[in-house]
């Protein structure tokens, strides 16, 4: 028997504030890593807009490690010289694990808005060797049924099943509703998971409130193991969000600027070899799969 799932907490989020890039970028902080104890297996959830002079640089080479960051195009696209291009509708994966540096040479193409995942690793694989995958749009598998359209990153949809591969299990799916259409999403009741209306409006599960775009509807964790069902349907207006949902680790986690770790002592390793020179950059694990 299928449970079904609910809405147990709504966040309104900002408005958009300055980024860390200066004139012409804007960031919603849609998932605070300060909660991260009831938001397990996700860190932090950025949507980032962007506007830049054309052949701008988005930012600096940079490290990260401890986590996995998962950057998904919403509008625009994105060109790095070494680690390639994302267009509206790609996602890239990468497991920085053991420390990496990337985000070398990356330029917007234009008006560009991403939305960055910082998402936990279980104890076991918190310090992999690093890795990235690529899903681009029209290779993502979707489910489309009358008035509905989910393109599937990660996880599973009805039939439409992605093949990326995961630490921790993870159902990434961007959900197009029309007016009215209605969507029952099927996830293992243990997940810890939201809802990002970018859109429209949505009823989830019970709630005679819609959730409205800028909004994230928190799903109920009551449901122990088994199967669970979250049942969706759209305002007069149709919708669009995006879905998150996953295994809590129940790891508790330490955080400093980009790294993540358990221990204020494995921040401190990891800054140590950042320093001394020991990550890898993206750009040589490209060059190794080439």
């Amino acid at each position: 028997m299928s449970i079904p799932r609910r809405i147990a907490r709504v966040v309104q989020t900002p408005a958009p504030a300055p980024g860390f890039i200066g004139a012409g970028h804007t960031a919603v902080l849609v998932v605070d890593p300060n909660e991260f104890a009831s938001q397990d297996p996700f860190i932090m959830l950025a949507d980032d807009r962007i506007e830049l002079p054309a052949g701008a640089t988005a930012g600096e080479a940079h490290p990260h490690a401890g986590f996995e960051t998962v950057t998904f195009v919403l509008e625009g696209s994105l060109r790095d010289r070494v680690e390639g291009s994302l267009a509206t509708g790609d996602v890239q994966w990468m497991t920085a694990g053991s420390g990496v540096i990337h985000g070398e040479d990356v330029v917007p193409q234009g008006k560009t808005r991403i939305l960055q995942l910082w998402l936990t690793l279980p104890h076991a694989d918190r310090w992999s060797a690093p890795r990235f995958e690529t899903v681009a749009r029209d290779d993502a598998p979707a489910r489309r049924e009358p008035g509905v359209e989910v393109r599937v990153y990660s996880g599973s949809s009805g039939d439409a099943r992605a093949s990326t591969q995961n630490y921790v299990p993870v159902t990434l799916a961007d959900i197009s509703l029309d007016a009215h259409a209605a969507l029952d999403q099927d996830l293992p009741a243990s997940y810890n998971g939201f809802v990002y209306v970018l859109e429209g409006s949505v009823r989830a599960g019970d709630d005679d409130t819609p959730l409205v775009g800028g909004q994230v509807g928190w799903l109920n964790r009551d449901g122990g193991s088994g199967a669970s069902s979250l049942r969706l349907i759209a305002g007069d207006a149709g919708a669009r969000m995006m879905l998150y949902a996953g295994e809590p680790t129940n790891v508790p986690i330490v955080t400093r600027g980009p790294f993540v770790g358990e221990t204020r002592a494995d921040l401190a390793r990891v800054a140590r070899d950042y320093y001394a020179g020991r990550f890898p950059r993206m750009s040589e694990l490209v060059r190794t799969r080439v």
